[in-house]
């Protein structure tokens, strides 16, 4: 008889169904796991005749699945202390690939191998732009992401410092006030330099750089000056940055330090002359002795900003954030990962924050958006219907041994 076919096809159904449903059960906890649901149509039908107003008469042959929808929602957001953990806020997906085939993930609890590899749990890349000299490269090709871990950053040798301060207008001739700067060499060892000013005359001031002595043999040059102000106490002299200063034969065996005096930012004096008492409000330098490696952040933007023990950052690079045009055509591959298809279209791959990619949280990590209490009330329905299906075989099964009863 027919009608067994037809409330077999029924339960087949409802078990994918009940598939879908443990399996978002199953993956409640996982990573950015996207809920599904299974969705079924009609088969074809068997016309047995017409009715008296001539319209067919028809008998369905069973159902089958005709899908299993993604629900793309945004699973809620959830801070972490690793820094490794990202999440991301929006549309997109993080692009990873290993031994050359490339999947998206939207779970972003990635971890560090012993060389400072950005993997994925089971070891996948997470690819992105390449940083060169702390600029990052969006416009170069996809490359595996690493951190400096292990890494020592070289020194940098100052070459411009500046300071703000006041002069006191009402000192008496002869009248020194001094201002400590911190520089750095070549080699990164620090110097205690000072800046001595001395008043000369009305609205005039001269200025001394050194070091202290045990730091260099050489003699300085082009280490002194005159600074010169205005009525308003408004520097006029010199009208530009002073450079070339220079310490010669310093005995750390750096090379000679040579810095710019740097008296004017954006055009405007940093050192000026009033009536209030002599003072340094702030110092500021461009050098710094050697660091190694301590951490990383990530920005809104998917920058990674590495940290050294020097107080330094630098960028090292970009994660990349890829979209596609249908997200339902995207294959699920397992490990958290999805694959393009002709359906999904190609991935666009960009940087987060621009074009329609959304943006990215450091530490934290997306959760799974399935809501237990609806897929317990789905697995109810799925039952009762697996249910009725087998009820529908159990009484074509006795009806057919009432016929055979006949036949005897």
């Amino acid at each position: 008889m027919g009608s067994f076919s037809i409330a077999l096809t029924g339960l087949e159904a409802d078990t994918v169904s009940l598939n879908t449903i443990g399996n978002n059960l199953a993956n409640i906890n996982t990573t950015a796991f996207k809920e599904q649901s299974t969705t079924f149509e009609d088969l074809f039908y068997q016309q047995i005749g017409t009715s008296g107003s001539n319209n067919p008469i028809q008998v369905g042959v069973g159902t089958r699945v005709s899908g299993t929808d993604t629900n793309l929602t945004q699973g809620s957001i959830s801070t972490t202390s690793t820094s490794t953990d990202m999440a991301l806020q929006g549309n997109g997906y993080f692009v990873v690939q290993q031994n050359g085939v490339q999947s998206l993930t939207r779970a972003g609890n990635f971890q560090l191998d012993s060389s400072g590899n950005l993997t994925t749990a089971d070891g996948q890349s997470v690819m992105g732009y390449a940083a060169t000299n702390g600029v990052v490269n969006e416009n170069g090709g996809l490359v595996a992401l690493t951190v400096p871990v292990g890494v020592t950053e070289a020194a940098k040798a100052t070459q411009n410092f500046s300071v703000t301060a006041n002069l006191n207008a009402s000192a008496t001739t002869g009248t020194s006030f001094t201002s400590p700067v911190t520089m750095y060499d070549s080699l990164g060892e620090s110097h205690s330099a000072t800046i001595t000013y001395t008043k000369i005359a009305a609205n005039t001031w001269g200025y001394s750089v050194t070091l202290p002595a045990a730091d260099a043999t050489g003699t300085p040059v082009n280490n002194t000056g005159t600074l010169a102000f205005d009525s308003s106490g408004t520097l006029v002299f010199p009208s530009s940055n002073i450079s070339g200063i220079t310490f010669p034969g310093l005995t750390d065996g750096a090379s000679d330090m040579t810095v710019n005096f740097n008296l004017y930012t954006s055009g405007s004096p940093t050192i000026s002359q009033s009536t209030a008492a002599s003072s340094t409000t702030t110092t500021t330098q461009d050098g710094y002795a050697s660091g190694t490696y301590q951490s990383f952040t990530v920005g809104t933007d998917g920058v990674i900003t590495a940290s050294f023990s020097n107080s330094q950052t630098e960028k090292i690079g970009q994660v990349a954030v890829a979209t596609v045009t249908n997200q339902q055509g995207l294959v699920r591959s397992g490990s958290n990962n999805y694959t393009t298809t002709a359906a999904s279209g190609v991935a666009t791959v960009g940087v987060a924050g621009t074009g329609g990619r959304g943006t990215i949280t450091d530490s934290a990590l997306e959760q799974s958006n399935v809501d237990i209490s609806t897929e317990f009330a789905n697995l109810i329905v799925a039952q009762r219907a697996f249910q009725a299906n087998s009820k529908t075989i159990t009484t074509f099964d006795s009806l057919t041994q009432d016929v055979m009863g006949m036949v005897r």
